[in-house]
Parts: structure tokens; C-alpha cells; sequence
């Protein structure tokens, strides 16, 4: 199947051409389903690493996710086009493509919700924030008010106009067509107004009101991790982990205990989100910050996204803040350095100019929904539809039209896809050849007679950050020590315990804090003695939860 990143696939489609990946690629790519969603479709997870260098377990490992809310489409592309890029990469010749496989794993789950991707993505869509699971009624029960879909069965879901002396709403008298706000003094004389709702349907209108109740966009999965989670947060279930798809993607991450990095790809804001949510940044360990900020700087140098953390940036109401997301979670509880990529900055790409960071909240101003909208009408036209009647079954004469988000704000236009995501494979890249890992650069036995040798291993972390990950996991001791352990004889012939514990390994960014005098806090040596004939052959296992695994053999004697 021929993908050129250029659409969403739906779940059967997504599903072919991750089968004909791994089959065209053996020795790099596995599958497995990890899980099902709540309607039943198939959780899967992509494993990408040379085989012929160990296996996946034994290295360490970068993690992405993708597409965790229903709209947020382009994440499956970027997800599926880094897939792309590591076995292209490898098949080329791309030195830190090879090197990245040769020495690490890419853990990718190309889409976290396809329930809520095939809702979107039907013929007769419907959107949902994130869970098509209704709830808080474990009936089924249906809010009064909004509820989003296509009723006009054309494939879109636009925005519905209904004239209302009373709305707040006019025509830009600059861009005809185009909706934006009165102004504290109210219409111009003569103008036009309405009220506006995204285009759907109303469960048990009355004739004069329109409810749109937050729990009608329901389940938001991305508030369902343990890490802040909490009822006042909207959508954020019954309890962590209440959603088959989280539970499912939390026990499969952590059952990977190699993961030393993690993103997650949502849309839109062209940003690099970094925890807290829920904390400043002056209650996060300094060199934690530090290590965020100098990822940060990488990130924004091959993608051109600028970092924000989400508490200090992000964040409307800092009395009520919104946890339970996953970049919080697994900095939290695993001690890793969690991402969250918002594709896509329509502003940027129409005006060259950033969304401010609360337009989640308050929307686009009316200047900016002018420069989006002729850019739209311009260069990507579906984006923005002109208005045309309807008889709504509820609310009778209403004209459809306006912004088609889902290819406008939400998402690129489809043409313009590859060309947003693929600079991301890049950065995922980086991540993973910033993790910690293991190599054993010295071993040797030296005769001490009478057929015992005192036997040494040096073992270095050769990467970027501490074999721990963060400061985070080194505070809260999240993760197990190093080890090192001896084979080859029998436990008796070896003094002392065959297996060592050596606590963690600086990595190269300790060099940072040392002014120029690091010694070799990288480095362990383990030392055994060890009664056995000349030619014996031992053999020395490193091995540590997220920095992988490495062995080395040596034989007693000259």
C-alpha cells in the first residue's frame, strides 16, 4: 500500500500499511497488539531496532504515541512518518538513523484512540474530544444540548449561522463571510447578527435554549493518567487509568522499562510542551530543567517549534490546573523526560507570526481569523466553506459553513502534511541518541596463583544523560542500580557476590556541572575473584533498566 503522508488513514487502512511495513522490513520491525479500545479495534505498537545488533529489550529506548484525541489526526501521520523515516534511514546508509538503531529502540503506537479516529474520519462523522464512550451515564444517556456531527451527511463538520438579533456574532465587513465578535460596543447600525454553534445536532431542545454542557465532549483520555489526575479536571473518568486505551498504554510502557525518552503527538499550537501541568518550573529539579532546556534548544533547531512549559505558559487559571496528562505522568512516576508535540500553527503558516499560547481558551482574535482566512481561501480551500441554507431538524432554517477546522485550525491541509511532520522524525532521532547507554570498555583477569584471578570489568555510560534518565528518578529512586554480573562457574568458584550493584552512571551532561574537572563518574569497575583453570572463558553481563544491556567474554590465562 502506497502512503505519501498526504491523508488519514482510517483504522483498515493504518492497519495494511503497518502490516506491509514490518513485512518488508523483518530485521527491523515487529508488531504487536498491546490492547483493544473500547469498541474493540486493535491497540498497536511498532518496535523498530536492528535485530542483528540485540534485541529490543537490551537497549535503550525512545517511545512515541500518537493521536490520543480524536481530531488531533496529524499525529498518526507524523507517528507513521517517523516509522518511515528510521527504515528508510537505515536502508540509505543515514548515519544517525543507523546508529540509533544500532544502539537503541523506537517503541511507536502510531494511534492511541481509533475509536475516536473512525468517528472523525467516517462518512457520517462525529467528534468527540477524545473517548467515544459515553459518559459520565453508564446508560448511554445523551447530555441535553450540542452534540457534534455532519447533518447534512456531506462528509464535513462546519460551523452553523443562525440569524438572532440577539447573537454575537457578525460578518467581517473586510472578509465576507467570515464570523467574528461584537465589540464591547455592540453591531455596527444595519449589521447582521448570529449566533453561532459547530455544526450537529440537539438532544431535547426546548425551542429557545442550546446547551452545551462540557460533558457532552466526554472522556478526555489525556486526563486519565495517574500523574494530577483528578475529578474537577473535565473528562478525566471514573478513576487513572478507568479507559481500556490508557490502561492498556500505561501497562505496555511500563512493562518496557528500557524507555528512557517520551513524546506524544497531539495538535495544534506548532509548540514543544514539557511538564509540569501542575507545578512551576521552581519546583522541578534545576538540572532537570537544564537537561529540558538544552533538549528543548534541539528540538527547536530542527523542527523551528518553540518550548513552553505547560504551567508556565500553558496554563489559563492557575488555581485550577489540568492534570492527568502523559508527558506528566511518566516524569513523574518514571523519572523520564516526557513531550508533548502540538502540530501545526495555521497563523504561523499564513502570517509567519506564533498563536499566542491562550488561544486554546480565548480563541483567535479578529485579525488573526482574517489573515487565516484569506490564506485558507487562497491555498488550501476546503479549509473554508462559503455559507449555504439548511433546514436543521431542530432548530430549522440555519445556514452551514465557515471554518472546516479539522483541515484549517486542528490539522494541515492534506497537501501540506508530510511537510509539517517530517522534520519531527529528526528530533525523535536525537532524543533517543541522547538516552544513557551501557558499553563494557575494559575487562581483564590477572593471575594471583594457585588458579585464582582477580577479575575486572570497566563499564561506562557512553550517553548523553544519566543512566537514571533525570534528576527526578535519581531523587525518588525510580529506577534500579546498575549491575554487573559474572558467568561461566560455578557460584562457588567466585568470592563474593556474582552479581554487583554499582547505583547509577553520569552521563556526558554531568560534564556540564564540572567546570572542567569530571573524573569518571560514567564509569564502574566491578572486581571479582575467581578460583578456575587457565582457558576458562567468563562471561560479563552489564545490564541496567533504561540504559540496556552489555556483555563481554574473557578467557583466564596468557
Amino acid at each position: 500500500m502506497h502512503y505519501d503522508f498526504d491523508r488519514f488513514l482510517r483504522h483498515d487502512e493504518l492497519t495494511a500499511w503497518l502490516d506491509a511495513l514490518a513485512a518488508a522490513n523483518p530485521d527491523l520491525v515487529t508488531l504487536e497488539t498491546y490492547g483493544r479500545s473500547y469498541e474493540g479495534r486493535e491497540l498497536r505498537l511498532v518496535t523498530v531496532t536492528d535485530a542483528s545488533t540485540g534485541g529490543h529489550e537490551t537497549k535503550p529506548a525512545q517511545w512515541v504515541d500518537a493521536s490520543i484525541h480524536a481530531v488531533e489526526l496529524t499525529g498518526t501521520v507524523a507517528a507513521c512518518y517517523l516509522l518511515h523515516h528510521l527504515v528508510t534511514g537505515f536502508a540509505s546508509g543515514d548515519a544517525a538513523v543507523c546508529e540509533a538503531l544500532a544502539t537503541r529502540t523506537f517503541y511507536v503506537v502510531p494511534r492511541v484512540n481509533p475509536d475516536g479516529a473512525e468517528w472523525v474520519l467516517s462518512d457520517h462523522p462525529r467528534f468527540r474530544r477524545s473517548s467515544v464512550r459515553k459518559w459520565p451515564w453508564t446508560d448511554g444517556h445523551r447530555w441535553p444540548g450540542l452534540e457534534i456531527e455532519d447533518v447534512d451527511g456531506d462528509g464535513r463538520i462546519l460551523d452553523m449561522r443562525i440569524a438572532d438579533p440577539h447573537g454575537a456574532w457578525i460578518e467581517d465587513p473586510d472578509e465576507p463571510g467570515l464570523m467574528i465578535q461584537l465589540p464591547p460596543a455592540g453591531a455596527p447600525a444595519g449589521a447582521a447578527r448570529f449566533r453561532l454553534l459547530t455544526e450537529g445536532t440537539i438532544a431535547d431542545y426546548d425551542g429557545f435554549t442550546v446547551p452545551t454542557p462540557r460533558a457532552s465532549e466526554g472522556l478526555d483520555m489525556n486526563r486519565n493518567f495517574p500523574s494530577g489526575w483528578a475529578t474537577s479536571v473535565t473528562g478525566s473518568g471514573d478513576h487513572p487509568l478507568s479507559e481500556p486505551e490508557v490502561d492498556a498504554l500505561v501497562r505496555a510502557l511500563i512493562a518496557r522499562s528500557n524507555v528512557c525518552g517520551y513524546n506524544a503527538y497531539h495538535t495544534a499550537s506548532g509548540v514543544l510542551l514539557r511538564p509540569s501541568s501542575t507545578q512551576a518550573d521552581a519546583a522541578l529539579p534545576p538540572k532537570d530543567l537544564w537537561a529540558y532546556g538544552r533538549l528543548g534548544e534541539l528540538g527547536t533547531e530542527l523542527t523551528g517549534y518553540p518550548v513552553h512549559s505547560v504551567y508556565e505558559d500553558f496554563s489559563w487559571d492557575k488555581a485550577h490546573l489540568v492534570g492527568g496528562a502523559a508527558d506528566d505522568w511518566v516524569y513523574d512516576h518514571l523519572g523520564v523526560f516526557g513531550w508533548t508535540t502540538e502540530f501545526w500553527d495555521v497563523l504561523h503558516a499564513a502570517t509567519g507570526h506564533r498563536l499566542p499560547t491562550n488561544w486554546w481558551y480565548v480563541g483567535a482574535d479578529d485579525a488573526h481569523k482574517r489573515d487565516v482566512c484569506r490564506w485558507i481561501r487562497a491555498n488550501a480551500p476546503a479549509g473554508y466553506v462559503d455559507w449555504y441554507p439548511f433546514e436543521h431538524p431542530q432548530l430549522g432554517p440555519v445556514e452551514l459553513g465557515g471554518w472546516n477546522s479539522l483541515i484549517s485550525w486542528l490539522n494541515p491541509p492534506p497537501a501540506m502534511l508530510r511537510d509539517e511532520v517530517a522534520p519531527h522524525a529528526a528530533f525523535a532521532v536525537a532524543q533517543a541518541l541522547a538516552s544513557p547507554r551501557l558499553e563494557i570498555v575494559h575487562a581483564a583477569a590477572t593471575p594471583l596463583g594457585g588458579e585464582t584471578w582477580r577479575v575486572e570489568v570497566g563499564v561506562a555510560n557512553t550517553g548523553w544523560l544519566p543512566t537514571c534518565v533525570s534528576d527526578r528518578a535519581r531523587k525518588d529512586d525510580l529506577t534500579l542500580p546498575l549491575a554487573v554480573e559474572l558467568a561461566g562457574v560455578d557460584a562457588a568458584a567466585v568470592r563474593g557476590p556474582r552479581r554487583q550493584q554499582h547505583g547509577q552512571l553520569e552521563g556526558r551532561l554531568a560534564a556540564r556541572f564540572s567546570d572542567g574537572n569530571d573524573g569518571t563518574p560514567d564509569r564502574a569497575l566491578a572486581v571479582w575473584t575467581v578460583a578456575a583453570p587457565a582457558g576458562t572463558t567468563l562471561t560479563a553481563t552489564a545490564m541496567h533498566q533504561r540504559a540496556g544491556t552489555a556483555t563481554a567474554q574473557l578467557t583466564l590465562g596468557p
